[in-house]
């Protein structure tokens, strides 16, 4: 795995992480790894199994054997189409609840890791340049001020037809952050070493160009 280039982006919620890995990928023709998307599958299929998210060894075990499939244009889990699913604000409340529970992230470490492979690996999480993957040879901690991120996923939600509100969006984000960063395994923050950007006032282009730029710095591109 040393030798495979991978490149994490880190950051809270709302921030442009999903985005931004996504054009990378694209761009570098590398593999991409959505580590927020694994937590979600394991928080909903906790509520299709009747298991409380605060059952930590039964959810550990659901995290081992996660039936999943990522495809082009769809996720799908045990046998059903989960695309949207895992992307409502409750999903995303009940994986930040499950993330924080120390056999759940142990379970999914080594799943996450196997995504690096040749040519090479985007990584979007939260734990990415810290945990799963120290010695990426990019890291990067994308963050924006938790208005802007609320704004944002509130424009998201609406454009795809789903029901939101903005004062319960922006409420959620603070709880999610408050739990994402005390919580005892893992805690979010930025690598030593990685590029931090705020992003509140940088247009999605812009900060491509940034994080692209440290890419060839490294001679990744």
């Amino acid at each position: 795995m040393q030798s495979v280039p991978v490149i994490a982006i880190d950051g809270p919620s709302g921030s442009g992480k999903g985005t931004i890995c996504k054009l990378l990928a694209k761009n570098l023709g590398y593999y991409l790894l959505d580590s927020g998307a694994l937590y979600r599958l394991v928080a909903v299929a906790a509520d299709h199994h009747g298991v409380s998210v605060e059952n930590e060894r039964a959810l550990a075990d659901i995290a081992a054997h996660l039936d999943v499939q990522f495809l082009a244009d769809k996720v799908v889990l045990e046998g059903e189409d989960v695309t949207l699913a895992i992307r409502t604000e409750t999903a995303g409340m009940n994986a930040s609840k499950v993330a924080s529970l120390t056999l759940v992230r142990k379970a999914l470490e080594e799943r996450q890791r196997a995504f690096a492979e040749a040519p090479g690996l985007v990584a979007d999480g939260r734990d990415m340049g810290t945990v799963i993957f120290p010695q990426a040879q990019v890291k990067v901690f994308l963050t924006a001020s938790a208005e802007e991120r609320a704004d944002r996923r509130y424009k998201q939600l609406k454009s795809k037809g789903l029901d939101a509100s903005l004062p319960d969006i922006l409420a959620d984000i603070q709880q999610r952050d408050e739990r994402d960063m005390k919580r005892a395994v893992a805690p979010l923050k930025p690598a030593a070493d990685a590029l931090e950007i705020d992003c509140t006032h940088m247009t999605i282009e812009e900060v491509e160009q940034q994080v692209m730029a440290l890419i060839t710095k490294r001679g990744l591109h």
